[in-house]
């Protein structure tokens, strides 16, 4: 299938005011001067492809991702190199992932180069708005949104609108590589067996919201899920994976279908490996958690994702208590694979993966 784009460049920021958001950006609250939008309907399948100034979308509000949920998205990044030119992380992997949440969310599959491709468009034309200092990016938002007006709900939507949107980053957490205190939730879940866990849908997220809430109450800066069924498997943190330092064994919670299959997680799975590390995928118990922590077995904690790159993990807490996962510092091997991992992505490191897509 081939889709041709129109383009409508526009500058909506002055040069001023992008050098302003460019130096200390806030995470995801200021957008480039384009987006991207394809339409789909059941008539026409995917079509009027357009890069264009980016502003509201007009919708009726009975539109059933209103109402009804059908919505997915990705989430990724776009790399100044001290050559100039401009990269993204692994966009066939977010592609694939694209694919994988439409197929469970019963929404229509962009294909995979129209994904990458529309990516390319928008950040080689907004490529001003990828900065030039190092642990800064331009962040990616792609999704999916199901389009049919109405309430009579019998089925999947009959029109969609994939976009793109592109925001300026800087560091997720504010206290940069600061170790993070995490909350145990064993009151909520976060997905169910055999449901959207999986997936990369909104609803994950909202369902997500009144745990972090109770994280922010007892101190913490992020949320640890649990598995829904004994509550006692440590799943994922509330937007990113994790994984647990033995020395120079790493282990992160194994697939599920109940978890999200991060690509930053993929990555570091195959980087650690060839640094030779011994890497599993295995189930990790609170208990065991608790217990490998206070006998000093497990040296370090790590989440990993897009947003938030590599953060140790400090101190966790639950309505027990509270322990520390080695020191509570940053250890080594943390910094080593966030070193190695930046390294490829900034060019300070050779790409042996195949994993940078050059865009300009």
């Amino acid at each position: 299938m081939t889709i041709e784009f129109t383009a409508q460049p526009a500058e909506r920021l002055p040069e001023a005011r992008r050098a302003q958001v460019l130096a200390d950006p806030a995470f995801g609250s200021v957008f480039t001067d384009h987006m991207v939008t394809i339409a789909w309907s059941e008539r026409a399948g995917w079509h009027d492809a357009r890069l264009c100034p980016y502003g509201p979308l007009t919708l009726d509000p009975s539109t059933q991702v209103f109402h009804y949920g059908q919505e997915v998205f990705e989430g990724l990044k776009a790399y100044r190199r001290a050559d100039g030119s401009v990269v993204t992380f692994r966009p066939d992997a977010n592609a694939a992932r694209f694919a994988r949440s439409c197929r469970r969310m019963a929404m229509p599959m962009l294909p995979e180069e129209t994904f990458v491709r529309a990516l390319d468009l928008l950040v080689d034309l907004d490529r001003n708005w990828v900065s030039t200092r190092q642990g800064h990016s331009l962040y990616l938002r792609p999704f999916l949104i199901a389009t049919q007006p109405g309430l009579g709900f019998y089925g999947p939507s009959t029109s969609y609108l994939f976009v793109v949107i592109a925001s300026p980053a800087g560091t997720y957490f504010r206290s940069g590589l600061e170790p993070v205190t995490v909350w145990l939730c064993a009151e909520y879940a976060r997905a169910a067996p055999d449901g959207t866990g999986a997936a990369k849908c909104g609803g994950n997220y909202a369902g997500t919201l009144l745990a972090q809430e109770q994280a922010r109450q007892w101190g913490c800066d992020q949320v640890v899920w649990l598995d829904p069924v004994e509550r006692r498997w440590v799943e994922e943190m509330g937007t990113s994976n994790l994984f647990f330092v033995y020395g120079t064994r790493l282990v992160t919670p194994e697939l599920t279908g109940t978890l999200l299959a991060g690509v930053t997680r993929d990555s570091l799975l195959t980087l650690a490996g060839d640094l030779g590390y011994t890497v599993e995928e295995d189930r990790i118990s609170v208990e065991d958690w608790r217990a490998d922590a206070a006998a000093g077995r497990l040296t370090e904690a790590f989440s990993c994702g897009t947003s938030s790159m590599i953060t140790p993990v400090g101190r966790v807490r639950d309505a027990d208590g509270e322990f520390l996962v080695g020191d509570g510092r940053p250890g080594p091997v943390t910094l080593r694979l966030r070193e190695e991992l930046t390294g490829i992505q900034y060019g300070d490191r050779p790409d042996r993966y195949g994993w940078m897509h050059k865009v300009v």
